[in-house]
């Protein structure tokens, strides 16, 4: 914190080195733990406090008070006086200096941005929702944009709380320019900062501050997205600018709430994920024409059998009539057509129409690279169209290299067609990435099994098992690995450790069918399989291409089952 001598004002900018009543340099100089800060504009709700343009430099700041700033006082103006043609000088030079510096033509075009987690400066952890909230909801509307690759938010995560290495982030993350941001709430009062630079020059595009109250969040979001857009010199036209300006909700409320329910599905614990659907319906609640949290209601309903936390019967139904509400609402809203398009086509096993909602999806827009990813992994490779799937998952990839969901779907579909070395080589590069990630280790676990590797496949579960004894993943791994090493009282172990799971959890028996099958236990495996088709378990809609399924295959009930989930030839 600095404080004015001559007025006493206090500020908690650190970067500030004089004081915008009186024009007194401050005291007790700036914070030893930040960086030096270049702060082009400064903005409050209200707009009474003078617009503040600044080139920092290591001692001295350039101040330009607004028509609208207070008298100061004498001492003071004399000051300035004694100081004008200095400061006019400064300000001429820091124009010239500033226009050569900041003209995107010095750095060329800026095709691709990463926005980090913005750092919670709140000193209260029930704010984190917001700070991760605004970068998401950032991330979001910029994904809008056509002529721009955002990474998302599953890629930029992993930086959160981390010392913020521009050049490396924008190396791993492939991309030109990499926005970071801080967050404070004081009661009612909200500080936004955010800084732009191009990572290929480290020089700073943009900087700016925003001091408002918390009933302008949803406003100062879309104003900060325009923005960027604008210091990214995009040349946009007609429904180009769509995602930017496009209202979803005109409720504070209901955004804030939004945001809460986004917070909550990132940690994925069946806890969190049923908070998030609470939050998000409260969020339509107060605000019934929000088409786009009528559509996370939906993904998170359609997330929660994969894991599993809810059965396909419980989960699937809710999904649905969440993404048809959302489509009512707004027709246009490509997020709702691909979470219809989810429930479409694992739970339905209605192909046709869930090819044609993704097809819409991405129709609307291009740049939704979670619709490529589903698109590839749910209807693609099921089907058997293995080379348009992987295309369609790698741009995805394209946006989020760093992203372990889309790198080993990728790693698996190069697995189920057969192109085992390949499956290896991407499926490590994501384990050495995050090795207690469940997919990491799960898809690893079946390569080395296809492989023949499976005492390497057992200890990768058993790993994994000593961190997660029930993780149901694990268990299904770790038998198909038992059977297929010839150790048959470790495999029925863990199909004992499923019968005793299924007393407090939904347990999709496709997974004990699976371990039936390395056994050679056919009879057993179809009466589990019988049971999953029925409960339309999540696993069913791909058992014609799950390599767990392949010793069973060459029987005759394989193929009625395989007819009855209405497969496409």
């Amino acid at each position: 914190m600095k404080r004015c001598p001559e007025c006493g004002r206090d500020y908690n900018d650190d970067s500030m080195s004089f004081c915008l009543d009186d024009g007194s340099e401050l005291l007790f100089g700036p914070a030893s733990d930040e960086p030096a800060t270049a702060i082009l504009h400064s903005t409050d709700a209200s707009r009474e406090a003078g617009t503040m343009a600044q080139i920092h430099t290591t001692a001295r700041t350039a101040y330009q008070p607004s028509e609208n700033a207070p008298p100061p006082a004498r001492k003071a103006l004399d000051k300035r006086l004694l100081l004008a043609p200095i400061a006019a000088a400064v300000i001429a030079l820091a124009g010239y200096f500033g226009y050569i510096y900041f003209t995107p033509a010095a750095s060329g075009q800026i095709n691709s941005i990463a926005v980090l987690p913005f750092e919670n400066r709140s000193g209260n952890v029930d704010s984190e929702y917001l700070s991760d909230g605004l970068s998401d909801s950032l991330i979001y509307r910029l994904t809008q944009l056509p002529n721009l690759k955002v990474s998302p938010t599953s890629s930029v995560i992993r930086y959160k709380g981390k010392p913020t290495d521009v050049a490396e982030i924008a190396r791993e993350l492939e991309v030109d320019a990499v926005m970071s941001g801080k967050l404070a709430v004081r009661g009612d009062n909200l500080t936004i900062s955010v800084e732009l630079i191009d990572a290929r020059t480290k020089k700073l595009i943009w900087a700016e501050q925003y001091d408002r109250k918390m009933s302008d969040l949803l406003a100062t979001q879309r104003e900060i997205a325009t923005t960027i857009t604008e210091k990214l010199q995009l040349k946009l036209a007609g429904d180009e600018t769509r995602g930017i300006t496009k209202k979803y909700t005109d409720s504070n409320e209901a955004y804030q709430l939004y945001m809460r329910g986004r917070y909550s599905f990132a940690k994925r614990t069946k806890e969190e994920m049923l908070r998030s659907i609470e939050y998000f319906k409260q969020a339509v609640k107060i605000d019934p024409k929000f088409a786009l949290a009528y559509a996370r209601i939906s993904e998170v309903y359609g997330s929660m059998p994969a894991y599993p936390y809810l059965s396909p019967k419980e989960a699937f139904p809710e999904a649905k009539t969440a993404a048809e509400k959302a489509l009512e609402i707004d027709p246009t809203l490509s997020e709702a057509h691909t979470f219809l398009a989810y429930a479409q086509v694992i739970y339905d096993w209605n192909w046709a129409d869930g090819e044609r909602s993704f097809k819409r999806a991405l129709e609307l827009d291009p740049n939704n690279f979670s619709a490529h990813f589903r698109y590839g992994q749910i209807y693609l490779l099921p089907v058997g169209r293995f080379d348009e799937s992987v295309s369609e998952i790698e741009q995805g990839l394209k946006a989020e290299p760093l992203d372990v969901n889309m790198g080993i779907s990728l790693a698996w579909g190069n697995l189920v067609r057969g192109q085992n070395e390949k499956a290896l080589e991407q499926v490590r590069r994501f384990y050495d990435l995050e090795p207690n990630h469940p997919l990491s280790q799960w898809v690893l676990a079946q390569v080395l099994n296809e492989m023949g590797k499976h005492e390497e496949a057992i200890s990768v579960c058993e790993r994994w098992l000593q961190r997660d004894p029930n993780n149901q993943l694990a268990i299904r791994d770790a038998g198909v690995a038992y059977a297929r090493a010839g150790r048959r009282d470790k495999a029925e172990e863990m199909i004992a450790l499923y019968r005793e799971l299924a007393k407090t959890q939904w347990v999709p028996t496709g997974r004990i069918a699976a371990i039936y099958g390395a056994l050679g236990e056919k009879d057993k495996a179809f009466a589990e399989l019988e049971k999953a088709f029925k409960a339309r378990d999540w696993d069913m809609h791909r058992i014609n291409i799950e390599v767990y399924m392949r010793p069973l295959r060459d029987d005759p009930r394989f193929a009625s089952f395989v007819k009855r989930l209405n497969l496409p030839n």
